[in-house]
């Protein structure tokens, strides 16, 4: 069932066509992702599903009671509010309830001898009972601290701009919502706060709208795909990787069409240019279908991505930490840390935020100075360094004019020219928007067009500080194909990690106190290796066994000698089946399907017989007990 119709979209920005007359239903339990290049109009479709925004043309329809909860990539909350003041923010009952227990829990607190704010207390605590407000209190409460924050009568004004974002995240997700919408949720998370996310999302009752560039967590989350490209909206049913399929299917179509319209144009060419007669109905008519063919437009020529810019040749010696320690403000973020970096290298920096993954990256580029330590770059290297905040753009300069200012060709491995323009067309910026005004573009553009100015420097060692925040998918895959040809050494910090599987060979790791340890592997090996060190934790960390022996039992309860009496048939007959379950998995081959359900069964059975022979065995103490007085 649909709970939201859009019509006819269409929406322009300056000379720039957002929606052509776009078309689409939201339904229930849909997750959608929405994707497409920066600049392509993606938020815009967001604000204006969420009334932020109005389009040119176009109808939106959807139930009056229809609830719609937005959190845009940079919120803003309301000074002087408490944490849990603006999370309960909103006009539904629930959460009005939900505020004004909240401030009369508070209000006794300061003054618990007061009878009246007792009082009080006890009637908002009825109208929680009567709301059913008692469970989201506690989700709140726990989505909170999951993201990060503790402290819940804080006021926003005092909050970091990281923790201002998790709390607006917050917010977002316990309000009351039949669509909620979602515009860059991962961005300035670290991987643990992400897979939460993508947990509690799996839950989530209503409908989900969301842009993203985490590939992992879109190919989890989703299980639709909306491209927004060049003005039209393409829909894919499935989550990212079909969606890739897909795609691959549909421009081998366009490209099979287009063909098929250039051989049809070069026949009535061919016929018009013999000088055939067109006077007759017939002929007039192939005339006008020739221009009608030459009217139509074809699929955009897609650029080859496949670039290998050569790089300042690089000698032995790269970069050498030795004891490297730094402190802010009384924390230690790093502490006494070695390292020497090889050509080649692929190297990935992660660890919770705030933990100091930039402010390594800062020490060893020279841009800020460690408390302790020494750091060694070889002769020969030339950093480049993309940071989370890019440096300030002339706003009055064109595209490619601002790269031109950085160089105007580069060159590639074997020693051929490509110029700023080929450069700019391969990095999404094709010639009809490389004269645009810097000003007019997004921000996602704006991140583009700086990581191709780094990389039009021509380093030989890449410095990436949070490459992937308000990248695009398909820019990331530009830069992952990039990487992937670049000679040199990448040092990343990343909390993105398809981008991390995809570019690097090893990882160092922030722990607790400026503590660092290094892990051979992509960051799914690490993962998988913290996995299995904490289930080994679990197994050899001891057991408490309750004790038996509070007090001696005269007598087994008749339920209890009932119990006593069939508990060794019992343990028999599991005993049993799981011998028989383990033949039929042996028997069922390559029955995949088969052998899956008899694994759930003989996972079932294996747990039962655990607890009957826990059960076992207090009986048993019991009845000794008895014997014994």
């Amino acid at each position: 069932m649909s709970i939201l119709q859009v019509e006819n979209l269409y929406k322009t920005y300056g000379d720039k066509v957002l929606f052509d007359h776009i078309s689409f239903t939201i339904e229930e339990k849909q997750r959608i992702g929405l994707i497409g290049v920066n600049g392509t109009g993606k938020s815009t479709l967001l604000k204006v599903i969420a009334r932020i925004e109005s389009a040119d043309e176009g109808e939106i329809t959807h139930a009056n009671s229809m609830r719609v909860e937005y959190l845009p990539q940079d919120p803003e909350l309301t000074e002087g509010l408490t944490v849990l003041e603006q999370i309960y923010y909103g006009d539904a009952e629930i959460m009005k309830v939900m505020r004004e227990y909240e401030l009369a829990l508070s209000e006794l607190e300061l003054d618990p001898e007061n009878e009246a704010k007792l009082k009080y207390l006890m009637q908002m605590q009825q109208k929680m009972d009567e709301q059913d407000a008692w469970e989201a209190n506690t989700v709140a409460k726990t989505v909170l601290t999951k993201l990060g924050i503790t402290d819940f009568s804080k006021q926003v004004t005092h909050l970091s701009g990281g923790q201002k974002k998790r709390v607006a995240i917050a917010k977002a997700l316990i309000q009351p919502a039949d669509l909620l919408i979602l515009d860059e949720p991962t961005n300035h998370l670290d991987n643990e706060t992400i897979e939460w996310l993508e947990g509690f999302l799996a839950g989530y009752r209503g409908s989900i709208l969301l842009i993203t560039h985490d590939r992992y967590f879109l190919n989890r989350v989703t299980n639709q795909i909306f491209e927004l490209d060049q003005g039209k909206l393409y829909t894919y049913s499935g989550n990212y990787e079909v969606f890739l399929e897909k795609k691959a299917e549909r421009e081998t179509n366009a490209e099979q069409a287009e063909t098929k319209r250039q051989n049809l144009l070069r026949r009535e060419l061919a016929w018009i240019r013999r000088g055939a007669k067109a006077r007759s109905t017939k002929q007039k008519a192939r005339i006008d279908r020739f221009e009608e063919l030459k009217e139509q437009k074809g699929p955009a020529a897609k650029k080859d991505l496949d670039f290998a810019i050569g790089s300042t040749r690089l000698g032995k010696k790269v970069i050498e930490l030795e004891h490297i320690s730094k402190s802010y403000d009384g924390k230690t973020l790093i502490s006494d840390f070695s390292y020497l970096v090889t050509p080649g290298e692929r190297l990935g920096i992660i660890g919770p935020n705030g933990s100091g993954k930039s402010t390594l990256l800062n020490i060893i580029a020279g841009r800020i100075p460690a408390d302790q330590g020494t750091i060694e770059v070889g002769e020969t290297v030339k950093i480049g360094f993309y940071t989370q905040e890019h440096e300030e753009m002339d706003e009055n300069l064109r595209v490619v004019e601002y790269i031109k200012e950085t160089a105007e060709i580069v060159h590639t491995l074997d020693g051929q020219i490509i110029t700023a323009e080929q450069m700019l067309e391969r990095f999404l910026f094709p010639r009809s928007a490389q004269w645009t005004y810097i000003r007019k573009l997004s921000g996602g553009e704006r991140r583009r067009l700086y990581l191709l100015k780094v990389l039009m420097e021509e380093p030989n060692v890449l410095f990436l500080d949070e490459p992937t925040n308000d990248l695009d998918t398909q820019t990331l895959s530009v830069l992952e194909d990039y990487l992937d040809q670049f000679p040199g050494v990448v040092l990343t910090v990343s909390h993105d990690r398809y981008f991390l599987d995809r570019v690097v060979e090893h990882l160092i790791v922030f722990e607790q106190n400026g503590q660092i340890r290094r892990f051979q592997g992509s960051y799914t090996d690490y993962m998988e290796d913290a996995r299995l060190k904490e289930m080994m934790q679990e197994k050899e960390t001891p057991k408490e066994k309750p004790s038996h022996k509070k007090e001696k039992k005269k007598r087994l309860s008749y339920k209890e000698q009932q119990e006593w009496e069939q508990i060794e048939d019992v343990i028999a007959g599991l005993e049993q089946r799981k011998e028989q379950l383990e033949q039929e998995i042996a028997d069922a081959g390559s029955d995949f399907g088969k052998v899956q359900e008899l694994y759930k069964e003989q996972e079932e059975v294996d747990k039962k017989l655990e607890e009957t022979m826990e059960r076992w065995e207090e009986l048993s103490l019991l009845v000794e007990e008895i014997e014994q007085g």
